[in-house]
């Protein structure tokens, strides 16, 4: 008789506790994911995009242009998230870096000595070379033929420093566009900026009547500018550059907006 109230009184208690241990259950949150929430790495890149074909904005006002892929491409292969790219003054864009407010600057930049000494520069990118452009019929056949007349460049580019090598003193315009189209309205007689930029401007003004011919200044190459003594990103930039060379990635992008296949270099 005590063994079977036993058994009872124990058989009950257990009832309870389970029906406990259930309430308890349904209440309860689940534990947290120790798994840490992904991190967005965020490639922060300085442009003056005003500089087709290579960084301009588009009907949508969205930055397109050789430049632009090219960074988008090597920002995919360096495992970042995403390439914010924002715009700036083409003479604003190096003390923005130094600064700290972007990772990288790509804006048709030449590699010169004295920009290497104020940022630290990837692998040449791009070959270029200065051109004049004028209205047709100026008669201008070379540098020194620009001695005399009104010369439109655009603010800090290797365009007015060829011009004040020849001992000149050029109209100086925020952009190449403004320049070109001052040349357009008469307010210079010769613009002198990078041959990509002149036959980009050219082919999409064919009223124009715009002319170019070679400065026979010499070749320049692009690069991407980094801060100084970033030694970690530039290799790391460097090698994707390699890479996007290498697998045809880089001709595919040049070919869509030079309609040719990319000099080797």
């Amino acid at each position: 008789m005590f063994k079977s109230k036993f058994r009872f009184v124990l058989t009950g208690l257990l009832s309870l506790s389970l029906l406990a241990l259930t309430g308890c259950g349904s209440t309860s949150t689940p534990t947290p994911s120790s798994d840490p929430a992904p991190v967005e790495k965020v490639l922060r890149v300085g442009s003056d995009i005003a500089y087709a074909p290579f960084e301009f904005m588009d009907e949508k006002q969205q930055a397109t242009g050789f430049d632009i892929e090219l960074i988008r491409a090597l920002g995919a292969d360096m495992g970042y998230t995403d390439v914010n790219i924002e715009t700036a003054a083409f003479d604003g864009l190096i003390p923005a870096l130094q600064a700290g407010k972007y990772d990288a600057v790509i804006s048709a930049m030449t590699i010169t000595e004295d920009r290497a000494k104020a940022v630290t520069f990837s692998d040449k990118y791009f070959l270029s070379g200065q051109y004049i452009a004028m209205k047709k019929g100026a008669n201008i056949k070379s540098m020194d033929d620009l001695k005399g007349k009104k010369v439109g460049v655009q603010l800090n580019t290797t365009g007015q420093y060829a011009v004040e090598d020849k001992g000149m003193e050029p109209n100086k315009y925020d952009t190449t566009p403004d320049a070109m189209n001052a040349l357009i309205s008469g307010g210079v007689d010769a613009v002198v900026a990078d041959s990509p930029v002149v036959l980009w401007f050219q082919a999409q003004n064919p009223t124009a009547q715009i002319e170019s011919i070679n400065a026979d200044s010499g070749e320049e190459y692009y690069g991407i500018a980094m801060k100084l003594g970033n030694t970690e990103l530039a290799d790391k930039m460097n090698a994707s550059l390699k890479k996007l060379m290498d697998n045809g990635t880089y001709n595919d992008i040049y070919k869509k907006w030079f309609k040719e296949d990319a000099p080797k270099f």
